[in-house]
């Protein structure tokens, strides 16, 4: 069932909202940058389904774009905690917002622990297998 959930950056300099069903599923990459921010995300929401409550002068973006489509990685430029990633990319549907789930304020820990968790092998492009290694992730 589908949920509004709060989130922020740690000096809640950025607010959102979002509404999303835990039961969709979060996922985790292999790639470099989702190791590098050990990122755990939610499944792909719909745009309209996430609303920047106040900070969007203070999100920071890391965006990149390629044959696949493009995505932008937000951030708090003050404390740099990454809150969400959003994009255009044909295999994730379209246009997308990905929630960060450390940066929800309102999330039970149980609830998280009880969702599906898809891994991707983003390191060697092949984002349809699951990595052979993702207890680290």
């Amino acid at each position: 069932m589908k949920k509004t959930y709060h989130g922020s950056c740690h000096c809640k300099a950025v607010t959102f909202e979002a509404d999303f069903d835990l039961a969709g599923g979060t996922g985790k990459c292999n790639c470099t940058f989702c190791w590098k921010q050990r990122m755990w995300k939610t499944a792909p929401i719909g745009p309209d389904d996430f609303r920047l409550l106040s900070g969007h002068a203070s999100l920071a973006d890391y965006g990149e774009a390629g044959d696949w489509g493009e995505q932008h990685h937000r951030f708090c430029k003050t404390c740099g905690i990454a809150t969400h990633n959003e994009g255009d990319m044909p295999m994730l549907g379209g246009k997308f917002v990905m929630v960060h789930v450390a940066a929800l304020d309102d999330l039970d820990v149980q609830d998280l622990l009880a969702a599906p968790v898809r891994c991707a092998d983003g390191l060697h492009n092949a984002w349809e297998k699951t990595p052979d290694e993702v207890r680290h992730l």
